[in-house]
């Protein structure tokens, strides 16, 4: 294990994180600015493809990270059949769920139930798929409906906030099912499915559509929120669902009879629309 893994375990993880978060939406104009333009030269930013190509127009560093796209950057896959990439990144992982559990990595696995927080839920995926999609600072931070669906609930489940870089993820065991997360049900024509939005190290903010932000506040128990109970919330497929404020993971859990679409290894480059897999 790397020291900079090391040090992940005894670094105030929420400390930092808050400190991050505070310092991402700083209005001061010279402060923003040097954020946005460093960012976008240190990791190659396609801003052409931004609804706001000024870099001086954004109010801060987070609208910026958060920034929308002009219409037609991301065209759907046009089959209907095609379950959708929900986010731009690269693949973490993709396979089959077996025996209830994920991989994570090479030589690393972790439980379905683990990662949902809930084990009856954790069994509509026994023979399913699963992807993991990790999102860099380059990427558009927006996560989008890979199939239109109904929100049943939302789980907001405590845990810690250990880095998703790639070298991490492949030396932290169980690091998705550990950190703070936020987990998505939802009802579709073919069935449940399961969005989780992964909360990381400095990058744990998560907003939805239907609810502004869930993270933070960090949780201290399991947080739930029956969506049936209220006014329904129906996405259509390719929808924007949530974002990330400063990116992280998403996982997308799938029930038997989906298939995987061919070519998802691990650190594939992804983008939002694209087919993740087919529908039964």
């Amino acid at each position: 294990m790397s020291l900079a893994v090391r040090l992940q375990y005894v670094l105030p993880q929420q400390l930092l994180t808050r400190i991050v978060h505070a310092a991402t939406r700083v209005r001061w104009t010279p402060w923003k600015n040097l954020l946005i333009r460093t960012i976008t030269r240190a990791y190659r930013v396609d801003i052409d493809e931004a609804a706001t190509t000024d870099l001086a127009a954004y109010p801060h560093f987070n609208a910026f990270f958060t920034r929308a796209l002009k219409p037609g950057a991301r065209p759907l896959d046009p089959d209907p059949r095609a379950v959708l990439m929900p986010a731009d990144g690269r693949v973490s992982q993709a396979g089959a769920v077996a025996a209830g559990r994920i991989v994570q990595a090479k030589g690393h696995d972790y439980s379905v139930a683990e990662l949902l927080a809930d084990a009856d839920f954790a069994r509509a995926f026994d023979g399913g798929v699963f992807a993991t999609i990790y999102l860099s600072p380059r990427d558009y931070h927006r996560v989008h409906l890979p199939v239109a669906g109904r929100l049943v609930e939302t789980r907001h489940v405590p845990g810690r906030l250990f880095s998703v870089s790639p070298a991490t993820v492949d030396t932290v065991p169980r690091l998705f099912a550990r950190n703070e997360r936020l987990v998505c049900r939802f009802e579709t024509a073919q069935g449940p499915m399961a969005v989780v939005m992964v909360g990381a190290m400095l990058v744990s903010g998560v907003e939805t559509v239907w609810g502004g932000v869930a993270i933070p506040p960090y949780a201290r128990a399991v947080g739930i929120v029956d969506h049936r109970a209220g006014p329904p919330v129906a996405l259509d497929r390719g929808a924007e669902m949530a974002r990330f404020n400063m990116g992280s993971t998403v996982v997308v859990l799938l029930p038997r009879g989906h298939a995987l679409a061919a070519g998802l290894t691990p650190g594939t480059p992804v983008r939002m629309g694209q087919r993740l897999g087919t529908l039964p």
